[in-house]
């Protein structure tokens, strides 16, 4: 081998070694940059946990935060094992790149070594690269499902919302029911007025030729009878919905005005604790200016 080819190799070598440098280098930023994410999601889960207590979390929300938090801590000695053991393989990569810069500078490294080694820093790195991807995705998604779990400032703004819906739905059924009865009511009278309007016209198309026959006068009695009896059927019926809807306004009424007394009984009662108020005010004024007397 000449001596333009073993400068060629030591070029050669160093270029690797150069290339070796550079993917330390980035390997410590990505690992810096790490501390850094980590800081900021520390920081931010800081500012979770005083939030948390300046406003004040159900029971139940703080279960839910427990496990969340210490597998947050979990995830914190990992990341703290395998930043630890990303210091110790980029130590000994070091040593092993001032080795090869020795050993190049010498001329005692040959080619084929120095691409193994190399192919090894590229393995250590991309596995480093996934190590620290996996460990700030993990981190995310913890952030996700405690920023998912609701404050008491929402759960209150959602049972206020709740709150009104029921109110706007109760208010629409009574509506709709009140419509119903209408209909329903408006649909009887159709009713009775449309068989009223057929037995006038039968009688008034048929009473001629009925009533000059026995047979006739009977058939027209009978029909007249029937005719009744539906009548009183029906009026039964009326007369039961109408009972029915007099109790549940007697009922009302009895709410009502239990409800007005309890009312009058506060009012009452408040009128009574003002007053009192009021004459402990005057006591208390009364007792400060006899001891500032004395």
């Amino acid at each position: 081998m000449g001596n333009e080819d073993i400068i060629q190799e030591v070029c050669s070598s160093r270029d690797m070694v150069t290339n070796l440098k550079a993917s330390i280098r980035e390997l410590s930023g990505k690992v810096r940059e790490q501390n850094q994410r980590k800081c900021d999601v520390r920081d931010k889960l800081q500012q979770l946990r005083e939030r948390i207590n300046a406003e004040g979390v159900d029971v139940s929300v703080q279960e839910e935060l427990l496990p969340l938090l210490r597998s947050l801590k979990e995830l914190e000695k990992q990341e703290s094992e395998v930043r630890s053991n990303c210091d110790a393989k980029r130590s000994a990569l070091e040593d092993a790149v001032c080795d090869l810069e020795e050993r190049v500078a010498k001329g005692e490294i040959p080619e084929e070594d120095l691409d193994v080694l190399l192919v090894e820093s590229l393995d250590h790195l991309t596995s480093a690269k996934k190590e620290l991807a996996a460990t700030l995705r993990e981190i995310v998604s913890l952030k996700r499902q405690i920023d998912d779990v609701p404050c008491q400032s929402e759960l209150l703004q959602y049972e206020r919302r709740f709150s009104e819906l029921n109110v706007c739905i109760q208010e629409k059924l009574q509506q709709t029911r009140k419509l119903y009865g209408t209909y329903n009511a408006l649909l009887e009278i159709k009713d009775l007025m449309l068989k009223e309007i057929s037995l006038l016209n039968s009688i008034g198309s048929q009473f001629q030729d009925v009533i000059g026959t026995p047979a006739g006068r009977v058939k027209s009695i009978d029909s007249m009878e029937g005719v009744m009896k539906g009548i009183q059927q029906k009026l039964g019926k009326v007369q039961l919905g109408l009972q029915e809807e007099q109790r549940r306004c007697d009922a009302s009424k009895e709410k009502y005005t239990a409800a007005a007394a309890e009312q009058r009984k506060c009012y009452t009662v408040l009128r009574a604790f003002q007053e009192e108020c009021t004459r402990n005010d005057r006591l208390r004024s009364q007792v400060s200016g006899s001891k500032q007397g004395m």
